[in-house]
């Protein structure tokens, strides 16, 4: 299917804006976006997911960069990570309470894009997922995502795979196809369940959840950056 990744941010970018919803690919699954509570409340309407369940902000390197509170060494760890190997990753970290992104959130979308003073960054998700980020950090208009389906019932690499009823909540697709790191059969948790993003938690070095490409992280930080990730399951 034909990209335009800058067309497409923005028309994604004006729908959220404007307090609608958005189905968007990422490398490694599709995602749902909101900007507003209204759409948010809708989102978890939508996907029957708990109100105690926060989400991940749309976010990029610059997103990292500018809220995230870590150490330098450790953002160089994922500075380096992502250049030389570039796959998706969730970063979860303490944030600046002072950023004026931060300060646009209500109560209540805080409360589902925080959790315990961290916030949840997604990085290398692919170019659509970076723009939209980029023109969300220049005009300090937060939006929220997750992953397009039920809760609990498996992340979706494809469009046709989405459940109708979270379909139906959305104001704009973004169809691509198929997600880069869909492996028929392969890309499923012991569940049976489809896999999302590999969360870590640079706090202590643990894993939160384990994704696509979580051998490969793993052996990564192991051989490249001597840290032994710890399992928080």
């Amino acid at each position: 299917m034909q990209r335009n990744y800058l067309k497409d941010a923005k028309r994604v970018y004006d729908v959220l804006k404007k307090g609608g919803i958005a189905i968007v690919y990422m490398r490694n699954a599709y995602a749902i976006m909101s900007g507003t509570d209204g759409a948010l409340k809708k989102v978890y309407t939508a996907k029957k997911r708990s109100l105690n369940r926060p989400s991940g902000l749309v976010a990029n390197a610059r997103t990292h960069e500018k809220l995230h509170i870590l150490s330098r060494e450790k953002k160089n760890i994922i500075k380096k990570f992502s250049k030389k190997y570039n796959l998706p990753i969730s970063i979860i970290a303490p944030y600046k309470k002072k950023h004026p992104m931060i300060s646009k959130f209500s109560i209540f979308s805080k409360r589902l894009a925080t959790k315990n003073n961290t916030v949840n960054l997604l990085l290398n998700s692919g170019s659509l997922r970076e723009h939209i980020a980029d023109l969300s950090l220049n005009n300090n208009f937060p939006l929220i995502a997750s992953s397009a389906n039920l809760s609990q019932k498996g992340t979706k690499y494809k469009v046709g795979d989405i459940e109708n009823r979270v379909k139906k909540c959305a104001d704009i697709i973004i169809n691509y196809g198929p997600c880069e790191f869909y492996k028929k059969g392969k890309t499923i948790d012991d569940d049976g369940l489809s896999l999302s993003s590999t969360q870590i938690d640079f706090r202590d070095m643990s894993i939160v959840r384990k994704g696509v490409c979580f051998k490969e992280i793993y052996n990564i930080f192991k051989d490249e950056f001597d840290i032994n990730l710890a399992l928080r399951l």
